[in-house]
């Protein structure tokens, strides 16, 4: 990751507790949000090369890539974003520092995966519901945990693991009736 400033040290914040990163927001005189979420784009396009995902020869295999890069990321920073995800339902700043960053999240991922052959009369917006479907399923892992909407256990690798085979179907796999 690259250099952040001095106010921001991602140690300074992994591993507490959520309620104890909030006060520590509210009495920060610089927000940490516009560092942190520039380094997580940092940090995911460094794991999403367009460059590297292009000399993949299996469409699958790439889309597999694009997919674990963004949620290896988001699982990394978990408890962080945990925080932003639900402050930004509440302030507005947070939530446009969120949206800003996820739309060049989806912009990188379209592009990133340009070369892949989507099998859709609209690909550009098939990769945008690909990443809509993959930014919304770990959001709301985030959010409300592994539990909320069944009793069966989902760890992330599997979570990953699924969200890389229906993303790479979606994709690639011709929609009947069109």
């Amino acid at each position: 990751m690259r250099a952040i400033s001095q106010s921001y040290r991602s140690d300074e914040w992994w591993g507490q507790a959520d309620g104890k990163v909030r006060r520590r927001l509210v009495r920060q005189p610089r927000h940490p949000q516009p560092p942190f979420t520039e380094n997580l784009q940092a940090e995911i396009t460094g794991r999403m090369s367009a460059e590297r995902l292009r000399i993949l020869r299996d469409p699958a295999v790439a889309i597999a890539e694009a997919v674990g890069a963004i949620t290896d990321s988001f699982q990394a920073h978990e408890a962080l974003l945990r925080v932003f995800l639900l402050l930004g339902t509440r302030h507005e700043a947070v939530r446009a520092e969120g949206s800003r960053v996820s739309l060049e999240g989806n912009r990188h991922f379209t592009e990133a995966l340009r070369h892949t052959p989507v099998a859709h009369p609209n690909p550009e917006a098939a990769l945008d519901f690909a990443y809509r479907l993959i930014y919304a399923t770990i959001a709301h892992r985030i959010t409300q945990g592994e539990f909320l909407e069944s009793d069966r256990p989902l760890p992330w690798t599997e979570l990953r693991s699924h969200l890389q085979t229906a993303v790479a179907s979606y994709l690639l796999d011709a929609p009947s009736g069109h």
